[in-house]
């Protein structure tokens, strides 16, 4: 964090970024800098990288589908479409509403992917639950951009379709933060549950869990870190799929070590994707959803091929 504040199209010394911090001077343009945009956004880069990768661990986790993200799934696509009606109907609504809209967006396309995959004879296997993601994200994402271009939203949003923390601000925090930590603190509570559904649903009701009970939770968690994130930073996808395989060889498959760890690393992944941004092209910035698929495109495909036929 220290280094993603200090490097940008104008650097520097880490006894600035340290003053910024701890003794504040609004007159100096240095100071300035730091306070009102860089550390802001890498604050944000790393509560909503956190968020992303818990999302994706967790269902991960009671699906067990190792493709599983927020984004292949729609989860993503259903929080962007919501964003995209409030832009078009609610032009000055206020960021907690759109907090609270995107989640809602987030839940019903969760509930339709569910309800594709499972009404087919078989029941919802990992494969039907990806391909059925990938069809409501898809038809989302149709949906957002005729919606945005019938209403000239095209410059407003596009923002939110390329992904990026530059626009997050103080105020953004104080709503994004409290949420996003209680949730993230509510899954690392479930990880004992989880590790147990991770190993099959026969295991766990064996065990006395309520099964069916776990994994809604679990799902509504979630939901609610993706859809918050969405509101804050528009659609970054592959953080939740990259992340929990990453913390699976670091820490084993216990989920009460697997959460936290994705946590951590989630939020490094965002801030240093946010850092190569700024810094490739300065003063120009390219888009953090560009520069995460690039990593995570050929993961899911390495992914996608050694457990094929598992799925």
């Amino acid at each position: 964090m220290i280094l993603a504040i200090s490097l940008g199209a104008k650097e520097v010394t880490f006894n600035t970024v340290l003053s910024a911090i701890f003794n504040y001077n609004p007159i100096l343009t240095e100071q300035q800098i730091i306070h009102e945009l860089r550390l802001p956004r890498v604050i944000g880069a790393a509560i909503v990288g956190a968020s992303f990768a818990v999302a994706g661990c967790l269902m991960q986790g009671v699906t067990r589908n190792p493709l599983a993200d927020a984004g292949i799934l729609g989860i993503n696509a259903g929080a962007m479409f919501i964003v995209t009606l409030c832009f078009a109907f609610f032009p000055g609504i206020p960021y907690a509403l759109l907090m609270i809209f995107s989640f809602i967006g987030a839940v019903l396309s969760t509930l339709f992917i569910f309800i594709i995959g499972s009404s087919v004879p078989g029941g919802l296997t990992p494969m039907r639950l990806t391909i059925s993601g990938a069809v409501i994200a898809a038809l989302l994402h149709s949906l957002s951009a005729g919606v945005a271009i019938y209403f000239d939203l095209s410059q407003d949003l596009a923002f939110w379709y390329a992904g990026g923390v530059a626009g997050i601000k103080w105020d953004h925090l104080k709503v994004l933060v409290p949420v996003i930590l209680i949730t993230i603190i509510w899954a690392i509570i479930m990880g004992r549950s989880v590790s147990l559904i991770s190993l099959g649903d026969d295991i766990s009701k064996n065990l006395g869990m309520n099964v069916i009970l776990i994994k809604v939770l679990a799902i509504i968690i979630a939901v609610i870190l993706a859809g918050v994130s969405v509101s804050a930073v528009g659609s970054i996808g592959f953080i939740g799929l990259v992340i929990p395989h990453i913390s699976r060889k670091l820490v084993g498959v216990d989920y009460r070590l697997i959460i936290p760890m994705s946590a951590l690393l989630g939020s490094i992944l965002l801030i240093m994707a946010d850092l190569g941004a700024r810094t490739i092209n300065p003063p120009r910035e390219l888009a953090i959803g560009i520069l995460v698929a690039l990593v995570g495109v050929p993961f899911f495909l390495y992914i996608a091929r050694k457990t094929g036929r598992d799925l």
